[in-house]
């Protein structure tokens, strides 16, 4: 997959109190590196991380924020300036905790005893940085057709969707995916008509001079492999003897893209009595939100 496609945004709070200009500390209280997100409310987002053995939290809520326009950026980096971040570090009396219980709650859970509430105000970094994929079997380096280290100035149906996020990279109608016809994981060696194209990135897998996109000898349903005139062959795109132009193709199959994102956190400038410190590095966010997918149909021409 591509890495580092976009860095989305950052965000930088003002805190009220000194900061020294040390380096980078690891969380002292010996937390996973993943955290976590709720909304409280309708707009406030906290991001916390909790552990047993013994029962600890640690948690800042952002003010005016939620995940989703966190996750809603796919273009230029976008800054937004917030103010007056809360942060807490928390012990527990239970031997085990239910994090996502333990917010937004004005009153904790009658199950649940704090024993100490550190709290703080600090600034509050957070990157989100998205990658796309079209997850066709074909690795994104490969898909760089001319070369040049750019991912997006290669198009090879013109259909104005780059190749490394194109289910279909030669516009035929049949998934990339399914182009890898002898199942070994190469797509370079399936050469129906050994014109020297992969199928893949050919538009015409039999070279009888109908598109393979045009071959739907049975019903225009954007799907050639289904249209059969002789089974012992295969699909009519794959049978040179079977050239059949009655049915031309009238749109293109709609793509999926896969969107990944990954949001960490950086805290500034914490001042409790147990820690003091420049940067604390809160981690990597674990939500099912940071995974999930686009569509878009190309316009036919």
């Amino acid at each position: 997959m591509r890495k580092l496609f976009f860095t989305l945004i950052a965000f930088s709070f003002a805190c009220f109190m000194s900061c020294s200009d040390g380096d980078i500390i690891d969380v002292e209280l010996d937390f996973e590196n993943d955290f976590y997100a709720k909304t409280c409310g309708t707009s406030d987002l906290v991001f916390y991380k909790t552990k047993s053995d013994p029962s600890e939290s640690l948690s800042v809520v952002i003010k005016s924020l939620t995940l989703d326009q966190i996750l809603s950026f796919t273009g230029a980096d976008t800054l937004i300036t917030k103010s007056t971040n809360a942060f807490n570090y928390r012990t527990y009396s239970n031997e085990k905790i239910i994090g996502n219980d333990l917010f937004c709650n004005d009153i904790p859970p009658s199950d649940i005893i704090i024993t100490k509430d550190y709290a703080s105000t600090c600034d509050a970094e957070i990157t989100a940085t998205l990658t796309e994929d079209d997850n066709d079997g074909i690795p994104a380096a490969l898909e760089d057709r001319n070369g040049d280290g750019n991912l997006e100035n290669d198009d090879t149906d013109g259909d104005e969707i780059w190749d490394y996020i194109d289910e279909d990279d030669d516009g035929d109608n049949v998934p990339t995916k399914d182009e890898d016809l002898n199942g070994d994981g190469d797509f370079t060696n399936d050469d129906t008509d050994g014109d020297g194209i992969p199928n893949y990135l050919d538009d015409d897998d039999d070279g009888d001079g109908v598109k393979t996109i045009d071959e739907e000898t049975n019903t225009q349903n954007q799907d050639p492999t289904d249209d059969i005139t002789n089974p012992d062959v295969g699909p009519d795109y794959l049978n040179p003897a079977v050239a059949n132009t009655d049915t031309p193709a009238t749109a293109y199959r709609k793509h999926t893209i896969i969107k990944t994102y990954v949001v960490t956190l950086m805290l500034k400038g914490i001042d409790i009595d147990i820690l003091s410190q420049d940067l604390l590095d809160f981690g990597e966010l674990s939500d099912s939100k940071t995974s999930g997918s686009r569509t878009e149909t190309p316009d036919f021409n």
